[in-house]
C-alpha cells in the first residue's frame, strides 16, 4: 500500500502538471485570439529578443522551444507565410549551411505586445488557488 507521503507526492506531482497544461492552454488561446501567435511563436520571438544579436542558427532555436529539427524549420516556415514580418532568415557567413533566424523591428514590437498579455494570464493562474496548493503539497510532501 503507497504509504501517505509518497500519495502526496504524486498527487502533488499531478496538480503540478494538470496546471502547467491548463495555463498552457489558456496562454496559447489568449495569443492566438489577440496577438495572431501560437504559443511556440510567442516563444520564438522571446528567445530572439533575449540574444545579443537578436538572431538565433535554427538548431540553436530549436533546443530552446522543445521542438525537433522538422518542426522548427515548419514553424518558422508558417510564421513568415502569415507575412507578418516579424522573422527574416540570414544565411551564415562562416558556415552556408547554417541558417540564422532573426527577430525584426516588427517582432519586437509584437513581442512587447504579447508580453502584456502573457504576464497578466500568468499572474492570474500562479494566483489560483488549485496552483498553489499543488506546488504546496508537491514541496510539503518530504
Amino acid at each position: 500500500m503507497m504509504e501517505q507521503k509518497d500519495n502526496q507526492l504524486v498527487s502533488g506531482w499531478l496538480s503540478l502538471t494538470n496546471a502547467y497544461v491548463t495555463i498552457t492552454g489558456e496562454l496559447d488561446v489568449a495569443m492566438q485570439q489577440r496577438h495572431d501567435l501560437t504559443l511556440k511563436e510567442f516563444y520564438v520571438l522571446l528567445f530572439l529578443y533575449q540574444t545579443p544579436e537578436k538572431k538565433l542558427k535554427l538548431q540553436q532555436l530549436q533546443k530552446m522551444v522543445g521542438l525537433s529539427q522538422s518542426a522548427m524549420s515548419r514553424l518558422v516556415a508558417r510564421f513568415e507565410a502569415k507575412g507578418c514580418g516579424a522573422l527574416q532568415r540570414e544565411v551564415c557567413l562562416e558556415d552556408r549551411r547554417n541558417i540564422y533566424t532573426a527577430i525584426t523591428e516588427i517582432g519586437e514590437n509584437k513581442l512587447v505586445k504579447a508580453l502584456d498579455t502573457f504576464h497578466s494570464i500568468l499572474k492570474k493562474a500562479l494566483a489560483e488557488t488549485k496552483f498553489q496548493d499543488g506546488i504546496g503539497a508537491l514541496f510539503l510532501s518530504k
